[in-house]
C-alpha cells in the first residue's frame, strides 16, 4: 500500500515539474528548463521503476495513470499562479473611449490607439502589451469602460523598445 502512495505522490511531482519544463522552454528560459529536466528524470526514472518492480501490478498501472491526470492540474494550476510572461491585446471599440486610454494610461499600460474602418463606421484599436499576471486586472477595467469591446489575447515571444520595456528598465535602475 505504501508503494501506491508512493508513486501517485511522484507522480503529483513528476507531472508539474514536466508541464513547468516544457512551458519555460517553450519561453526560451532554458537554464531553469534544463534543471527541471534533470529533476523530472530523476522523478520518472523512479517512480516508473516501481510500477514495474512492485507486485501491484495492474492497480500500480491505474494510479500511475491517474496521479499523472491530477497532476496535469496542479501542474497548469501553478503557471497559471506563475504567469510567465506577456501578452498583447488587440482590443476593438466602437467609439474612441479617451476616459479607458487614460485611465489604462494612469495605471501602467502602455495603450497604443488606431483608427480604422469597419464595414459601416470608424472602429478603434486599442493595442496593450502586459504581464500575463496583469491580464485579468486589464480585462477587467476594459469590461467596467466598454463592456461592448472585442478583444483579442496574444501570447507575446518578442518584444524590444517601446512603452513597457521603458518602464521596465526605469524599475530595474531605482531599485
Amino acid at each position: 500500500m505504501e508503494e501506491i502512495i508512493l508513486i501517485l505522490l511522484l507522480q503529483l511531482i513528476y507531472v508539474p515539474i514536466f508541464t513547468l519544463r516544457t512551458i519555460f522552454l517553450v519561453k526560451n528560459m532554458t537554464l531553469i528548463a534544463s534543471f527541471l529536466g534533470v529533476m523530472e528524470a530523476l522523478v520518472y526514472v523512479f517512480g516508473l521503476s516501481l510500477v514495474f518492480s512492485g507486485d501491484t501490478g495492474t492497480v500500480a498501472l491505474v494510479v500511475y495513470a491517474v496521479g499523472f491526470g491530477a497532476g496535469m492540474l496542479i501542474g497548469g494550476a501553478i503557471e497559471n499562479k506563475l504567469a510567465i510572461g506577456y501578452n498583447n491585446l488587440a482590443v476593438n471599440l466602437m467609439d474612441k473611449n479617451m476616459e479607458l486610454i487614460n485611465h489604462l494610461r494612469d495605471e501602467g499600460f502602455g495603450v497604443t490607439v488606431y483608427e480604422g474602418e469597419g464595414r459601416d463606421s470608424k472602429r478603434y484599436r486599442l493595442d496593450i502589451l502586459t504581464k500575463r499576471s496583469r491580464e485579468d486586472e486589464l480585462l477587467q477595467r476594459i469590461e467596467e469602460y466598454e463592456p461592448r469591446a472585442f478583444i483579442i489575447s496574444y501570447e507575446a515571444r518578442r518584444f524590444k523598445g517601446g512603452f513597457l520595456v521603458n518602464s521596465m528598465k526605469k524599475v530595474k535602475t531605482k531599485k
